[in-house]
């Protein structure tokens, strides 16, 4: 079976700008030599020039050719290549949320959704981006609502965020005060949620009670903090080194859905 389907050829196409034979800007020696050093592979051997021996058509064979886990070796070492000369030269990119995008297809080829329902867990959905335009759409008009309200609306958000991205609530979001808080469930492990909207930056006091009720359950449980106002320098610090929490702010929370980003790697 393929590897790569007919719509992500048209995808990675432009990512690595293959159309006219080439990938990004290697020569037929820099091109074999990355393989070498980066993969352990031979790109050069017969095998790959099955349907022509120009470096798009040797990439493209390849793609199809080889086990699942090595293509998403590839993927990742390429984009990180291509980053790295983008960023060198100053280069925009001109591939719509190329990162998320490919993200998406290597959760598709890691067979996560497989993998989740091996072990019990709701599989992840399919990449919908309308529903991720909306999402983002939604997080933008929250900022205009008055606080009760809001509060209210934060909440509603949060659950439709976490279903769209198939880690549905263990413990419904709920608000309290103003206060939202829940839990799902992540790669085998349980994350409890705690979310605010507004006041002032979240400082190590209320990082420190959040944490307490993290170790009072089980040895695995984490914990994703969502402060739309974001976090002090302290709390950051003090949080930052061992802690089984994760803090978000509210641009996090848009740079997720605006690069179309999925979750699970934004959590790893």
């Amino acid at each position: 079976m393929p590897n790569i389907r007919t719509i992500d050829k048209l995808f990675l196409d432009d990512l690595f700008e293959m159309k006219s034979g080439y990938v990004l800007d290697f020569s037929d020696r820099t091109f074999a030599q990355f393989f070498a050093e980066e993969l352990n592979i031979d790109i050069g051997v017969q095998l790959y020039a099955r349907d022509g021996g120009s470096k798009g058509r040797r990439l493209r064979c390849f793609l199809q050719t080889v086990d699942k886990p090595t293509v998403i070796r590839t993927l990742k070492a390429l984009w990180e290549y291509r980053e790295a000369v983008r960023q060198h030269t100053g280069k925009i990119d001109k591939v719509e949320n190329a990162h998320g995008r490919l993200l998406e297809l290597i959760n598709r080829l890691g067979g996560q959704a497989e993998k989740a329902q091996a072990t019990g867990q709701t599989p992840l959905p399919a990449f919908d981006r309308p529903k991720l335009a909306q999402l983002r759409t939604e997080l933008i008009a929250l900022s205009q609502l008055a606080p009760q309200a809001r509060g209210y609306a934060f909440e509603g958000f949060l659950k439709r965020l976490f279903n769209a991205y198939g880690l549905a609530a263990q413990e419904p979001f709920r608000l309290r005060g103003e206060q939202i808080d829940g839990s799902f469930q992540f790669a085998s492990e349980t994350y409890l949620v705690e979310a605010k909207w507004q006041g002032p930056p979240i400082g190590v006091a209320e990082l420190h009670t959040f944490h307490g009720k993290i170790e009072q359950k089980a040895a695995w449980t984490r914990g994703l903090f969502i402060s739309n106002s974001g976090f002090t320098e302290d709390g950051l610090v003090a949080f930052g080194r061992g802690k089984r929490v994760i803090c978000m702010n509210g641009h996090d929370l848009y740079e997720t859905l605006n690069r179309e980003l999925p979750l699970n790697h934004v959590l790893e």
